[in-house]
């Protein structure tokens, strides 16, 4: 995956753009960068998919922009990329932050997506005590950055099913590369984002639900009744997975996010 970049704001953002065709965008999750979807680009850019990843603010080998990366920000981010690639209509797939973004993205510019993929990803705002969670974290991250990210990782997967060592390996290895600025950014970012269920229930352009049974971060029952909500809704329940199903059942995957594109 050849690595670009453009200027945004005075700083760099980068991308990956593959293949030919309908384009699909993915979006990465919090701590984590681009380099997460390798196999979805191997397996989806084709002479009929243009596939394009991008490290969000802050993560991978995009910098920082200001202490608070709102979803509104990185959402602009977005769109400054596919302007400048010339991409008017795409599909999102968005993993847990990526999903923010991508409604953030998709409130401000409804027609310019084909469909959504919500990857482990949710529609509401956090709540209070989430809110809470978000600040503790905050704390323990600008203390001891990598203590945050050596007990984050873990939880992402369901362990109980599989240790999943290389998987915990390789994203801790990311994490510990992202700035503490940019942990806390996205903390920050996260914590006042708008809820916005509302596009859902609007949203003119098919909305799939990738969701873990044993997701540690997001209740699968909530997302359940989430993908139920827009006209074009629907979701694939990973039964062993938890909130990282592109690691956890890579073939799963894969095969859903071909189903929706096509």
């Amino acid at each position: 995956m050849k690595q670009e970049s453009i200027q945004f704001k005075n700083i760099n953002i980068s991308f990956t753009d593959n293949g030919k065709g309908k384009a699909v965008v993915f979006l990465h999750g919090f701590l984590e960068d681009k380099s997460i979807w390798k196999s979805c680009v191997k397996q989806l850019a084709n002479s009929t998919t243009r596939v394009i990843t991008i490290d969000l603010l802050g993560h991978g080998a995009t910098d920082c922009l200001s202490y608070v990366h709102t979803m509104e920000e990185m959402a602009e981010a977005v769109d400054a990329v596919l302007k400048h690639l010339k991409i008017r209509k795409a599909y999102f797939v968005g993993h847990s932050l990526g999903g923010y973004v991508s409604l953030a993205y998709a409130e401000k510019n409804p027609d310019n997506l084909k469909g959504l993929c919500m990857f482990h990803s949710s529609a509401r705002a956090d709540s209070d005590e989430k809110k809470k969670d978000r600040d503790r974290a905050i704390k323990v991250v600008k203390k001891n950055k990598n203590l945050f990210v050596n007990e984050a990782i873990p939880n992402l997967f369901n362990t109980n099913y599989k240790p999943f060592k290389r998987g915990i390996s390789q994203i801790k290895k990311i994490a510990l590369a992202t700035s503490k600025q940019g942990v806390v950014a996205a903390l920050e970012g996260m914590k006042v984002r708008l809820d916005r269920e509302i596009i859902l229930n609007f949203a003119p352009y098919p909305v799939l639900y990738i969701i873990g049974k044993h997701d540690n971060i997001l209740p699968y029952e909530d997302l359940i009744a989430q993908a139920n909500l827009p006209e074009k809704g629907s979701y694939v329940l990973f039964e062993n997975v938890g909130h990282a199903g592109f690691y956890e059942d890579e073939e799963a995957t894969i095969k859903a996010l071909k189903a929706f594109v096509s």
